[in-house]
């Protein structure tokens, strides 16, 4: 049995999710571990000066939970799917079968021990307008407040991205 790790990183809103779930229809023995599963509870977010959450860095994430669980896919991909229920239909794996995790999230890239892990990255961008028309008609729990996608959202997108760029190397930008 072989295993390839894919990550499928990017900007809110940016279509991280849609290919993800994509490519695990289109590719046997495959699941996907979202990044958005792994928010901390609401309570121990902070707020910043603008009383806006800070959900759009690593510190909102539990990001120990997110690795023990892809810790799980790698040690036995097909049990780690039989547990979850991810793909019933597979049967006993053979040495020739590839196991693929699609772990996509907005930080993913940013989280070194993750990031050593991939064997492919993948980084999805769209233009700013996109990204702020498409945020705008997403319902959030909580509600975005207003002015959180241009005080905090792009502004975190930014920097993140430009730490992303300055440690990440072998990512297809698209």
């Amino acid at each position: 049995m072989k295993t390839l790790l894919v990550g499928v990183g990017g900007m809110t809103n940016g279509g991280k999710s849609t290919l993800s779930k994509s490519l695990h229809q289109q590719i046997p023995n495959s699941c996907i571990i979202a990044q958005d599963s792994y928010f901390k509870d609401d309570s121990v977010v902070p707020e910043d000066n603008n009383g806006f959450k800070q959900y759009d860095m690593l510190g909102a994430l539990d990001m120990d939970t997110m690795m023990s669980d892809i810790d799980s896919w790698r040690k036995d991909p097909e049990r780690f799917m039989r547990q979850r229920d991810l793909n019933p239909e597979l049967t006993t794996a053979t040495d020739t079968d590839v196991f693929v995790l699609i772990v996509e999230g907005f930080l993913i890239f940013n989280y070194r021990p993750l990031n050593e892990l991939f064997d492919r990255r993948y980084f999805m961008e769209i233009p700013y307008d996109v990204c702020k028309r498409r945020r705008s008609v997403r319902v959030y729990k909580p509600p975005d407040p207003s002015g959180y996608f241009d005080g905090h959202v792009w502004p975190m997108y930014l920097k993140n991205r430009q730490e992303m760029d300055i440690t990440v190397s072998d990512i297809e930008k698209d």
